[in-house]
């Protein structure tokens, strides 16, 4: 027969496996979105984002919505989310804009005060006309009224543009259809242009962002927030949203619950074991 002892010892090793192996699988998981073309011949490896936390964002230059010619670092004078696009996406871009507009409208930051975006075209060839269009349809999206230079939209020469992304890790490709292969990434720097995390996806959950861009305007970087948040967040196709995964919290919640109390047993146990006992006559 096996004691208790033991069996209490592998029940904990049980749960600390499942404990580990849970955590582990999501901390693996991929964070970037990348979208790829039907048909495309790009390798997967060239596209997407290498992270460069603490770097600097080069100091290039754009030309705004308006048709005024800016350079990158005289716009970044607080927490900044640089968003590349490119306009004529048939794909991810789209939904990405309409994340930004989304959490744009439920922050209770101040767009153009607490934050700005910068929205930039990778696509050389696009027009300021078309960035003006773009600017325009997803000022109407938000749902609350807001400065509306807070979100600029910006086009810039292949020189500029190709310093701009290797700064920030963001790999392109142009495929055989003259589309481009490319991540749906925000990169977050702080008010003096360091970067300090990556968002990935095309959703982003208000708290995410305010927290990133809390801790952009103090200068600090990580990327802990995102997969905190894709433990507990699932996103629920059917309501287009982000839902609180209540299984997978709740048996984290029991697993450790479990562990505690086999803690408190084994300490009694002990403590027990090691009480003086009365003397035999």
């Amino acid at each position: 027969m096996i004691s208790n002892k033991i069996k209490q010892t592998l029940i904990l090793g049980l749960m600390l496996v499942v404990l580990s192996t849970t955590f582990g699988q999501n901390s693996q998981q991929q964070s970037k979105t990348i979208i790829k073309p039907e048909g495309s011949d790009v390798a997967q490896q060239d596209v997407g984002v290498e992270e460069k936390l603490e770097q600097r964002v080069a100091d290039v230059t754009l030309t705004n919505q308006n048709g005024e010619e800016v350079k990158i670092n005289e716009l970044i004078d607080k927490p900044t989310i640089i968003n590349l696009v490119y306009y004529d996406c048939p794909g991810i871009c789209s939904p990405l804009m309409n994340g930004i507009a989304d959490f744009v409208g439920q922050l209770s930051m101040d767009i153009g005060k607490d934050y700005q975006v910068l929205t930039i075209s990778f696509d050389h060839t696009e027009s300021t006309e078309l960035a003006s269009r773009k600017h325009t349809n997803y000022m109407k999206q938000i749902d609350k009224e807001i400065d509306e230079t807070g979100w600029t939209f910006y086009t810039a020469d292949s020189t500029d543009i190709q310093k701009l992304t290797e700064s920030v890790g963001f790999k392109f490709m142009k495929t055989s259809d003259d589309l481009f292969a490319h991540s749906s990434t925000l990169v977050v720097t702080s008010p003096k242009g360091k970067i300090t995390r990556y968002l990935n996806g095309t959703y982003f959950l208000p708290f995410e962002v305010k927290m990133s861009l809390v801790e952009a305007s103090e200068g600090k970087t990580g990327s802990t927030i995102n997969r905190v948040l894709q433990y507990c967040y699932n996103y629920d196709p059917t309501g287009q949203k982000y839902v609180l995964n209540i299984t997978k919290i709740t048996g984290t919640f029991m697993i450790f619950i479990a562990v505690i109390v086999f803690l408190v047993l084994v300490l009694r146990t002990r403590k027990k074991n090691q009480s003086p006992k009365p003397n035999e006559e």
